[in-house]
């Protein structure tokens, strides 16, 4: 099934908090209690997705006109990569990997960085990143995972 990528909208903030909860609650449950999934949640509703939107730049991937996944770059960093579970293990996610990877090249950035919850260790892992360090916010442990993409695109 193929889709779409584009950037963000200021009017995809809806969608894009209902596929990140959605991923966090369903997914991410397998390994986080819900209390911390629940304080994550706190962290993407619309508004605090409209404040990421005016930070990072963030690409939405679409099907049938409906945004099915996201994924921001920040400088470095990829930030809050998502995907609606009934759209997961279809290549979106690594399809949005790609395109995330090529800005970040055409801006010159050489290490790709990753906060990456335990759920997506092995995603990761399977696009060439390495775990760095891991990092404890309370109960919520990331492992900070990174990627050489190499010297930028001409």
């Amino acid at each position: 099934m193929e889709c779409q990528i584009r950037p963000a909208r200021a009017d995809d903030a809806g969608a894009i908090s209902r596929v990140i909860i959605a991923a966090l609650r369903y997914s991410n449950a397998q390994d986080y209690p819900p209390d911390v999934i629940e304080e994550v949640v706190k962290h993407f509703s619309p508004e605090k997705v409209t404040e990421l939107l005016q930070r990072r730049s963030v690409l939405v991937a679409m099907r049938e006109d409906s945004v099915v996944a996201t994924v921001g770059l920040e400088g470095d960093v990829v930030r809050s990569l998502f995907v609606d579970p009934r759209h997961q293990f279809q290549g979106v996610g690594r399809c949005l990997m790609a395109m995330i990877e090529s800005q970040a090249r055409s801006e010159g950035v050489e290490v790709l960085r990753v906060p990456s919850s335990l759920t997506a260790e092995a995603f990761y892992r399977r696009l060439g990143y390495e775990v760095v360090r891991e990092v404890m916010q309370g109960e919520e442990r990331t492992l900070v995972m990174q990627r050489h993409l190499g010297p930028p695109n001409p």
